[in-house]
């Protein structure tokens, strides 16, 4: 077939993320200068709005009659005028006034319950519904941030441990570096597998946490989650001299429609598991549902709020609303990605990564900060970077680094699988940044420099990962 034209190419390769950047600065200047108000007895949704032909203006009418009371013009002082949305603020970007900021509040008279709690969906179908979304009217539409009443976040359950109660669940100090992985491979294993894997890391001491990944189903006939579970405590429970008193959080991977969750993490929880992981992006409300139906258990589960799938949300919503509603939800560790050299790999990163790190671990009346899991090729090279960047921003006790390839696919002198050498490699890339060698060097340079202290030092387990890691950096 014939190429495609190149006008239609340029057109279709529209580089997103250059422009969510100037967007997202644009709105961070905006909301610094001129933040949204809050109110006691709404909620307080603001957008970016580009639109076609209506103004920032008129655009609150439209809204409040399709996501809240129906009516454009309620009688004053009746219940569907207390239950309509009003403008709570414009802040327009240009002279035709079609593109800017646009607050819009919206009553909790329509939306709470008897006993005054609300959940995350039903405040998202009410502030990012199809009127925000899906009109044809709205060339662009962002929902970029929250404002919710004090009493209502008091509601939510929060995480039930946070960074602390999960360091404390495995014995780790506040300001004790805490890892974890994944176990690999992730698909396609066993019962029999995973009891394997685990004896090869469950004895390394700088693990705090051990889970399965997302690609790993729960309820597969040859590998159920309650015998992966089983043998994964087992396991654990083999390796505890080698701890030297600390824990090992193992969280087993859960996912399915919403009626067998509940069924599959109790499961898994029987057999012995101390958390379970799931992703929400596509089942609204399991964080909610899972963290009320084992709140009664005598020791909560970690949850691990895994964000598969999340990049569909963040193309509508920042992705610093998303997490704040999942921390209210009651996760206790959530991704975000690795600081590295050169073009990240993964989302989020600059802004918006400090900005979600900021929404999970910023001051809450009443809720505690949920753990980020700086993951997504975090490795040895870019560890050190890592740790440096955490105790600039007095993150320690809040961050837990998660390798999985790095720990569990580097391979010995045989070309096996090793992921005693892999955690050695880390445990050294640990002790050069305790050392402060490498300090004062600039992040472009820092894995070059990594790897001639490695050789200069006899660090051989580091050269090696480095090695196989970056092979067309490192010879």
């Amino acid at each position: 077939m014939a190429h495609v034209d190149p006008e239609t190419i340029d057109l279709l390769r529209h580089d997103a993320d250059s422009r969510e950047i100037t967007l997202r600065a644009l709105v961070r200047e905006r909301l610094q200068a001129s933040p949204p108000p809050k109110m006691d007895d709404h909620i307080v949704a603001s957008y970016f709005f580009a639109f076609r032909t209506q103004t920032l203006d008129k655009a609150v009418e439209e809204i409040s009659y399709h996501a809240t009371s129906g009516v454009k013009h309620p009688p004053k002082g009746s219940l569907l005028e207390s239950c309509s949305a009003i403008q709570a603020g414009v802040d327009a970007w240009d002279a035709s006034r079609k593109t800017g900021l646009l607050h819009v509040a919206f009553p909790l008279k329509m939306m709470l319950q008897p006993d005054g709690h609300l959940t995350s969906c039903d405040i998202l179908h009410t502030v990012a519904g199809a009127i925000i979304f899906d009109f044809y009217e709205n060339m662009d539409a962002r929902l970029v941030d929250l404002q919710i009443p004090e009493k209502v976040i008091r509601t939510f359950p929060g995480p039930a441990h946070g960074p602390l109660g999960a360091r404390n669940l495995a014995g780790f100090g506040p300001d004790q570096p805490a890892f974890g992985t994944i176990l690999k491979p992730t698909a396609g294993i066993t019962p029999d597998d995973v009891e394997r894997l685990m004896d090869e890391i469950s004895g390394v001491k700088l693990l705090m946490f051990v889970k399965e990944d997302e690609d790993l189903y729960p309820n597969l006939e040859y590998s159920p989650v309650a015998e992966r579970a089983r043998r994964a405590v087992k396991a654990i429970e083999r390796a505890k001299e080698k701890r030297d008193g600390l824990g090992l959080i193992f969280a087993s991977h859960v996912s399915g429609a919403p009626h067998e969750i509940v069924e599959t993490v109790n499961a898994a929880l029987d057999a012995g598991a101390t958390g379970v992981m799931f992703s929400e992006t596509f089942a609204g409300g399991v964080f909610r549902m899972v963290r009320e139906a084992t709140k009664h258990r005598p020791i909560p589960p970690v949850i691990y709020g895994h964000n598969a799938g999340i990049g569909v949300k963040t193309r509508g919503i920042f992705r610093e609303v998303i997490d704040l509603l999942a921390r209210l939800d009651g996760i206790d560790f959530r991704q975000t990605g690795p600081l590295r050299p050169g073009p990240p790999m993964i989302r989020p990163y600059g802004a918006e990564w400090e900005a979600s790190e900021h929404a999970l671990t910023k001051p809450l009346p009443g809720i505690k900060p949920t753990m980020i899991t700086r993951a997504g090729a975090l490795d040895q090279g870019n560890l050190i970077l890592n740790l440096m960047d955490v105790e600039t921003r007095g993150l320690t006790q809040n961050v837990m680094f998660l390798a999985g390839s790095a720990i569990n696919s580097i391979k010995n002198a045989k070309g096996q699988a090793d992921p005693l050498l892999g955690a050695e490699a880390m445990i050294q890339a640990l002790e050069v940044h305790k050392s402060g060698a490498l300090r004062e060097v600039s992040i472009e340079d820092h894995l070059e420099a990594l790897a001639a202290l490695a050789r200069k030092d006899g660090l051989k387990p580091l050269l090696e990962s480095l090695r196989q890691r970056y092979p067309g950096i490192i010879a």
